[in-house]
This record gives structure tokens, C-alpha cells and sequence, in this order.
């Protein structure tokens, strides 16, 4: 099969530990051809007598098998990219990372035009928009803890006043960016609204701070409405209060929890459903703190630590959804 991975520039991957060279690796080992592109190579024109479709300047990449920066090759080189309708290619695997910006919304209603025309995309756009990965959670209250979500810098003061301890956070925050924590002598809790709000102008997230992150902010993977059974628990080092491998956190993987899984198996298979075929759950203790859906990681991790492939699992979904008729 034909498999486009709409993605960050090729030679900004890490790929020790990057979860999308991963999955080319096992999709070029079972004899895939591998194909690349950014959003900015998406185009779609309707010229004096028809539209046509959605297209890609795309390359089509072979793997050298090395973990350095040779970690692949242009097999067309030295010629320039092609254009390729995305609907010619078996699946389009949208794993742009982060953040969720205009240019990726403006990407995501290409690759959804894409569909229209027959294309097959992963995750499917629309459940991309749909999906905030901080605000996806309030769907599910019976497994988050007590949160707010407001401008209203007297809302966040009496929520922390009933809680005593909160973490306030960006809705388009990544990586563990812009987070705080503020406990019950309120310190600096003004100065944090007013900077994470803008004057009432952003909407952030309050929390009631959970203690047991100082076990791990746990990333559970679930594929196709199943999740694997390690998980990856980001854990905070010294004085730090975030678990985010990109803040320092340290990754260890860990078999699920009984409450992890009662988590995945209530929630994956509602966002299975809706086109989201790889989904990385955020908990913390028994609460679910985030739903990542545009391009979830620690497939390398879990793989290094537990011996279990996720990219073999991924794949194997893939390829089933794929012999599926399209919905």
C-alpha cells in the first residue's frame, strides 16, 4: 500500500524516539511504500473548467535503517517532489505535531475535502477539529477532577478558594508550556490569571491539583478503540511539578492499571468511532487529564522499556480499518 505521512519537515526528526518514524518503519517493513509531505505541500485549485483534487508535493522516502540524521533517503533524488492527488494513496496519516494553530485548522479542511474526494485520512480531520485536546475531556466528567474552564479571573479565585490547590493551564498549551500551580496561600495566583488570560481576553483551564503526579502523568495509547497494555508514566524530577518529557519529566513504562483500563476502555471506543485511530490518554492517579489526538507519542519508549511493539500494533489497525469498506 501507498502511505502518505503528512508530518513535520523529515529532517527535523529524532528518530531514537520519534513515534511517526516508527510507524514508517514498520509499514516499510511489511513491504509499504513510504510517502512524505508538510501541510504547506497541500493544495487544492479549481481551474477555468473543473476543480481538481486535493494535491501534495510529496516524496517518497526510503529508509537506510540508521538512527541518525542519514536516517532516510529521497528515492527520486535529485528530482523535484511530485504532485500526487491525495485520493491516489491508500491512507493519508495526518502527524503534524503540535501546536494546533490556524495553518493546521486551514490543513485540516484540505485533508477533509481530501476525503470527500475519496481519500482515506488518519486521524480523520473533522474528529481532529472536533477534539481540543484539553477541552475533549469535559465529554467524559465522571473521569476528570474537579475542573474550571473560564475568562473570569473571580471565577478562578473562588474555585481556588474552594480547592486550595490548583494547576491553571492554556487550552493551546503543548509540552507542558505555560502551566502553574498555585497552593493555598494563593501566591502569585493574580499575576497567573491575568498573564494566562490576557485580561479576559483567553480562556484557561483550573484544576484541582493532584498529588499523584508525583508517580507519573501516565500517556495510555489506544488504537482503534483498544489500548495498549503499557503505558508510558511521565514522572516530574526535582522540584518540578510537570511530568512532560519536553519539561524534563522522566519516562517509564508501566503495565496499565486497573483504572487506566476502565479509563481507555469507556473512552476509545467513542473516539474509535469517530475516525480517531490513535489517541493518547493523559491520567493522572484514576483522573484523565487530556485527550491527544493530533499526534500522539512515546511509541519508542514503551517499545524500549517493555519490549511491546506499538507500531506493529498501529500498523495491524491500520491495515484492518483499511480492508474495511470506507464509512
Amino acid at each position: 500500500m501507498d502511505l502518505l505521512f503528512v508530518a513535520d519537515p523529515l529532517e527535523s526528526f529524532k528518530p531514537y524516539k520519534d513515534s511517526t518514524f516508527a510507524m514508517m518503519r514498520e509499514a516499510a517493513r511489511r513491504g509499504h511504500r513510504i510517502l512524505a509531505c508538510e501541510p504547506r505541500h497541500l493544495r487544492w485549485e479549481r481551474a477555468a473548467h473543473r476543480a481538481g483534487p486535493v494535491m501534495a508535493q510529496v516524496r517518497e522516502v526510503e529508509l537506510t535503517g540508521t538512527s541518525g540524521a542519514d536516517w532516510f533517503r529521497d528515492r527520486a533524488a535529485p528530482q523535484p517532489p511530485a504532485a500526487l492527488p491525495l485520493r491516489e494513496v491508500h491512507a493519508v496519516l495526518m502527524r503534524k505535531d503540535p501546536p494546533f494553530d490556524l495553518e493546521y485548522l486551514y490543513a485540516t479542511h484540505l485533508l477533509e475535502q481530501a476525503e470527500r474526494e475519496g481519500a482515506r485520512v488518519f486521524n480523520r480531520p473533522r474528529a481532529l477539529r472536533d477534539h481540543p485536546e484539553k477541552l475533549a475531556i469535559l465529554e467524559f466528567p465522571q473521569h476528570i477532577a474537579p475542573t474550571l474552564v473560564t475568562r473570569d479571573a473571580a471565577d478562578v479565585r473562588r474555585f481556588h478558594a474552594e480547592h486550595g490547590d490548583v494547576i491553571l493551564k492554556p487550552l493551546d498549551g503543548m509540552g507542558g508550556a505555560g502551566i502553574f500551580r498555585v497552593g493555598a496561600d494563593g501566591l502569585n495566583l493574580g499575576s497567573i490569571v491575568e498573564t494566562l488570560n490576557a485580561g479576559g481576553a483567553h480562556t484557561l483551564m483550573v484544576q484541582r491539583y493532584l498529588p499523584e503526579i508525583a508517580a507519573g502523568d501516565k500517556r495510555i495509547l489506544v488504537i482503534d478503540g483498544r489500548p495498549a497494555p503499557y503505558g508510558l508514566a511521565r514522572i516530574p524530577q526535582g522540584t518540578e511539578i510537570r511530568g512532560n518529557l519536553a519539561a524534563g519529566g522522566k519516562g517509564v513504562a508501566q503495565p496499565l492499571s486497573d483504572a487506566d483500563r476502565r479509563i481507555a476502555e469507556a473512552i476509545g471506543p467513542v473516539l474509535a468511532a469517530r475516525g480517531l485511530l490513535l489517541v493518547g490518554l493523559d491520567v493522572i492517579g484514576e483522573c484523565l487529564t487530556e485527550v491527544n489526538v493530533t499526534s500522539p507519542t512515546c511509541f519508542q519508549e514503551i517499545m524500549q522499556q517493555t519490549g511491546f511493539d506499538v507500531a506493529a500494533m498501529f500498523v495491524d489497525a491500520l491495515e484492518a480499518v483499511l480492508a474495511r469498506p470506507a464509512s
